[in-house]
This record gives structure tokens, C-alpha cells and sequence, in this order.
């Protein structure tokens, strides 16, 4: 089964209704996985946004709550991968986001990453590979 990695765009679509991506964002989460993973940044990115769009934050906790959602990356353990991924791009120049999702795709060898951001047609995973999307394009 395919792990779905989500990134902040379709998190913010999803509990915003004003969204652009909103109905988007919706219909694929109903053919999500059961738990869709992402990491810690993404979550404070999409707590950023939220705030910043005059939506509350509970949703986004009630995600986590029902077990829909789950960050699952350790920085201190990847940091080194993820500073050379951001090396890598810094001419993007690449989010801190991005690059902890493209290193959970390394480290998962079944997975896809649910994003709004076009920028993930341009990264690469294990420096040539490219990455499964989810994406409204």
C-alpha cells in the first residue's frame, strides 16, 4: 500500500473552505490511506497559514486526534540528508518542508506526496528519482 506524505497546501485546503484547493483537497482525502504522514514543519506551516487566514487551529489537532494524521521524521536523526537536499536546491531555493518530505520519501520506498506545490515535480529523491504525486495538475 502506497504511504501518502502530505505537504502544508493540501492540509490548509482541506480544513479551509475558502480555499481554492478546498474541494480538491476533499475528494482526495477520501481516497487517502486510513493515515496520511508528514513531519513536523508541515504542521507548523499549515498552524501558520491557518492563523494567518483567520481559521482556527483545532481542526488541523483534531486531525491528529482521530490518528489521520501522524509526523513521523526526526530531524536530529536526518539532519545531514536534510541539509544536503537543501544545499542541493538552494537555487528553488528549496522550504525546510519540502525538504524533510523529500527525505521521508527516501526512506520509504512506497510513497506518494500530496501537495499543491509544483515545486515536487522538480525534486528528485536519491538525486534522480522522481517522486509520486498527488496533485491537482
Amino acid at each position: 500500500m502506497t504511504r501518502w506524505l502530505v505537504d502544508t497546501g493540501p492540509l490548509v485546503a482541506l480544513l479551509c473552505a475558502d480555499d481554492r484547493h478546498h474541494h480538491w483537497a476533499v475528494e482526495q482525502s477520501r481516497h487517502a490511506p486510513a493515515t496520511v504522514f508528514t513531519c513536523d514543519a508541515v504542521i507548523s506551516e499549515a498552524l501558520f497559514l491557518l492563523k494567518r487566514a483567520g481559521h482556527d487551529a483545532d481542526p488541523l489537532f483534531a486531525l491528529v486526534e482521530i490518528g489521520f494524521l501522524r509526523s513521523e521524521f526526526d530531524f536530529h536523526a536526518e539532519y545531514l540528508r536534510t541539509r544536503d537536499l537543501l544545499r542541493r536546491y538552494r537555487e528553488r531555493p528549496m522550504a525546510f518542508a519540502d525538504a524533510c518530505l523529500v527525505r521521508l520519501t527516501e526512506m520509504t520506498t512506497d510513497s506518494c506526496v500530496w501537495t499543491v506545490d509544483s515545486d515536487f515535480e522538480f525534486y528528485r529523491k536519491h538525486g534522480r528519482r522522481t517522486i509520486s504525486l498527488v496533485a491537482p495538475w
